[in-house]
């Protein structure tokens, strides 16, 4: 057999087992991490119709979602991985198998080039290589966090990826491949690239001193690494900028306390099988057989002992940069995630298996296999008392131990007698598989249902397709009933949006027109209330499901369409207009241009006393009684309530809810109270948790007839056609139209507008939103948008693919006049009569 054959094979079997392990544990399980139907099945679904041509937006603008906000760095951290790009071949319902599809040929590849890397790294039997592999493309990273996350899992493959071009760098080939090769890595997630990167970069060291070479290739080969890493990022510099850019603007992440103490044992617990649950500890099982191989590495005297403690010192060196604060945020790019502290731990699965792959292409002896079974047994001795630890690990630990380390021993004996290595070897194979398996249905089972009804989806999804009026006017998903992204899922236009890259400016606006939020403003809902609703021209909103941004527990019914009126997305206010922000209510009618609401200063009027401190609020003391508030409104308009970050119980004329505020990870949205009665006195008793805190001005009142006219007048004055691109708006407007034009679109960094086809300049904002001057007067308003850092991304990238263009022209014309005089010989033999 052929050495390409054999490695193809080799690869192949390694990526089948891994895919096929995954596939059958989830199978056996019925699903996969948590996570997946929230964020990847959404963006998946805009994928979808981007590629079919059904979404509102392009690449640039996601008018879908946040009601139109930048999307390419969103699409740059969330789609890169170029397996979701074929998805788009499946009906668009079918968005969970899509990304389950993704998910296993990520993990296929990545296991295949870590398969790859191995042999690269040291010869050794080809079947124990893939078995090895299998470790790394199943680690407890890729079961418990990855697998749910298209965008992180494409890091599975940038670390061997990366480790396979600093094997070039070592062996002086292939320069322009490498640089492309980081080029991908970094493309496919900036996030998991950068840390693939240092893991690559601690194997090249590990490997340029554990062998004897003389100091000139020593520097020779540090000098190719370099390079060919700085010219691969520079390739990738479109997504670094247009992802550094969004990100300085992007709303912070919420507060994350630092990493408390966890113990030794509790860092230990999770090198072991179906270890999960308890205190988010980075998750680096890779299984039995590479802890055992790699727990006997320090007594594997086949080693050279340079080489050993190389591998030792590397992996204690990442393994200690796991357990402090400070390096932990080295790790994580000077910022600990929210979601999970430890997105990054596959680096550590990575390195475990190889350094558990040069013992094993040893063939390690009796005394390095009894050495491995006796430091396994002090992890699980000082791991034992870990909530992570359960009885399926004892099971697979004593087994799957006892089993592999009788085959091993067979293999290093090296039976004369092919059918016992070969018996052996079978029986290696069958444990890994049987662990992984093991492992991954452990780890599915913890995962919690999403309770997301596909019938529901699809019905909500059919329900603002017949209702779709864009860009008249928005069809608006909230409240949110499956997902943060409801927006996407339904291909609707609305607020809702959660993103890492979501701008400041986007969420402080929906935030101070009463929306809510959660995740610190980096998830938004849609605005609920009537007058929002005409902010931001919805005709069209699903109504039933849960209340927005809460928990789903059960399957969801279908949500119902509801149809209001709404002015055109381009509204005109009046010359001199003057934005007044002392309370939600006035924020909204500064919009509106006209006033709507009675927003008096509520009067305490019993229970336990509140605190007015001024402008900023009220304090109201926690405890079963009620603290009880009236205001005096117009008999029979509609009353609201706005708690912004109360936590307790609201209740009044007939309504009650619970509002769950947090500040400022949470803020809840305006709800409504009910119908102003006869005597024009609301009346609302709060029961606080603890002491919270409301608006100043927590309850307004929507006069009756109030809104319908402001609508009228703003139809009239109005855009009287609006015409949307995948990213521009343009709006034709009254002969002589002055003031200014109000895009009901957040002012994002990026928009420029034109009046009436002059010079192009930045908008004016308003409160948040797109604001155009129109000078003397108009009749037409045209904006686009052009991400930040594009151009200069783009710049830079030219650049270093010309640089990579010339390296290979270069390559390759000195590499010819060795070539042709053996070409001249070959016809010369080849000639009649020679």
């Amino acid at each position: 057999m052929g050495g390409r054959r054999r490695e193809a094979l080799v690869c192949g079997g390694a990526a089948g087992l891994a895919a096929g392990g995954y596939a059958l544990a989830a199978g056996l399980r019925g699903q996969w991490p948590a996570g997946a139907r929230a964020v990847a099945v959404p963006y998946h679904a805009h994928l979808w119709d981007l590629l079919h041509g059904q979404a509102a937006g392009d690449l640039l603008v996601n008018w879908n979602s946040g009601y139109g906000v930048p999307f390419l760095a969103d699409f740059f951290a969330y789609l890169m991985n170029p397996f979701s790009w074929p998805t788009a071949l499946l009906p668009r319902d079918q968005g969970p198998l899509a990304v389950f599809l993704v998910t296993l040929a990520t993990i296929g590849l990545g296991t295949a080039l870590m398969a790859r890397l191995l042999g690269r790294l040291h010869p050794g039997p080809h079947r124990l290589r893939a078995l090895a592999a299998v470790g790394y493309g199943l680690c407890a990273w890729v079961l418990d966090v990855g697998g749910a996350a298209p965008m992180w899992l494409w890091g599975l493959v940038s670390l061997p990826l990366l480790g396979l071009a600093a094997d070039w760098c070592l062996r002086e080939r292939h320069w322009v491949a490498g640089s492309l090769c980081v080029a991908l890595a970094w493309a496919g997630n900036l996030y998991t690239a950068a840390l693939a990167t240092l893991a690559a970069g601690l194997l090249f060291a590990v490997r340029l001193f554990a062998a004897p070479r003389p100091p000139r290739l020593r520097v020779r080969a540090t000098g190719r690494a370099v390079t060919m890493a700085v010219t691969g990022v520079l390739l990738a510099s479109p997504v670094l900028f247009v992802a550094v850019r969004a990100a300085r603007r992007a709303q912070p992440e919420s507060p994350v306390e630092p990493l408390g103490p966890s113990g030794l044992g509790g860092h230990l617990a999770r090198l072991l099988p179906a270890a999960h649950g308890g205190q988010q500890l980075p998750d680096a099982a890779i299984g039995v057989l590479g802890l055992l191989v790699v727990c006997g590495l320090p007594f594997n005297r086949r080693v050279r002992p340079r080489e050993r403690a190389l591998w030792c010192a590397a992996l204690a060196l990442v393994a200690v940069g796991f357990l402090w604060t400070p390096t932990v945020l080295v790790w994580h790019g000077l910022a600990i995630p929210a979601g999970g502290p430890y997105r990054v731990a596959f680096v550590l699965s990575g390195l475990l298996v190889l350094a558990g792959w040069v013992s094993l292409a040893h063939r390690p002896d009796l005394l390095t296999l009894l050495g491995g079974a006796a430091a396994v047994a002090v992890i699980a001795a000082l791991a034992a008392s870990r909530h992570a630890v359960r009885p399926a690990t004892w099971v697979l630990l004593a087994v799957g131990g006892a089993v592999l380390s009788a085959a091993l021993w067979v293999l290093d004996r090296r039976h004369p007698d092919r059918r016992a290595n070969t018996l052996a070897t079978w029986v290696i194979g069958g444990a890994v598989l049987g662990n992984a398996v093991w492992s991954g249905y452990a780890a599915l089972g913890a995962a919690p249902a999403d309770g997301v009804s596909p019938v529901a989806v699809r019905a909500g999804h059919a329900a603002l397709r017949a209702a779709a009026d864009w860009p008249r006017g928005r069809s608006d998903p909230g409240p949110h009933a499956f997902t943060p992204n409801d927006p996407l899922l339904l291909n609707g236009q609305g607020g809702g949006y959660f993103s890492s890259y979501l701008p400041t400016v986007a969420a402080l606006l929906l935030h101070d027109l009463g929306a809510g939020w959660t995740a610190g403003g980096r998830q938004t809902a849609s605005v609920t209330d009537p007058v929002g609703q005409a902010l931001f021209g919805v005709r069209t909103h699903l109504d039933g499901g849960p209340p927005p941004l809460g928990p789903v527990p059960v399957p969801v019914p279908a949500p119902v369409p509801v149809r209001s009126a709404a002015p055109p997305l381009v509204t005109v206010l009046p010359p001199g207009a003057r934005p007044d922000t002392s309370s939600v209510w006035s924020r909204q009618e500064s919009l509106l241009g006209s006033q709507v609401y009675d927003a008096p200063l509520p009067v305490p009027a019993g229970g336990p006393a509140p605190t007015l401190h001024g402008t900023s609020g009220w304090s109201v003391p926690g405890g079963p009684e009620g603290t009880v508030f009236t205001a005096a409104c117009t008999p029979g308009g509609t009353a609201f309530f706005h708690g912004l970050w109360y936590r307790g119980t609201v209740s009044g004329l007939g309504t009650g809810f619970r509002s769950d505020g947090d500040q400022p990870t949470t803020a809840v949205p305006i709800q409504r109270l009910g119908t102003v009665p006869a005597d024009g006195v609301v009346r609302v008793t709060l029961r606080s948790d603890v002491v919270s805190q409301v608006p100043a001005r927590p309850i307004g009142c929507l006069r009756a007839g109030a809104l319908e006219a402001a609508v009228a007048r703003l139809t009239a004055t109005g855009a009287t056609r609006v015409e949307a691109g995948g990213h521009t708006l343009t709006a034709t407007l009254p002969a002589g139209s002055t003031g200014t034009a109000l895009l009901s679109v957040p002012a994002t960094e990026g928009w420029t507008c034109a009046v009436d086809g002059g010079r192009r300049t930045a908008p004016t904002p308003v409160l948040g939103m797109i604001g155009v001057p129109l000078g003397g007067g108009a009749s037409r308003v045209a904006c686009a948008f052009r991400p930040p850092g594009l151009t200069e991304g783009l710049t830079v990238a030219s650049a270093a693919a010309g640089v990579l263009v010339l390296v290979a022209a270069f390559a390759r014309l000195s590499r010819r006049p060795a070539g042709a005089p053996r070409r001249e010989r070959r016809r010369a033999a080849r000639a009649p009569g020679t």
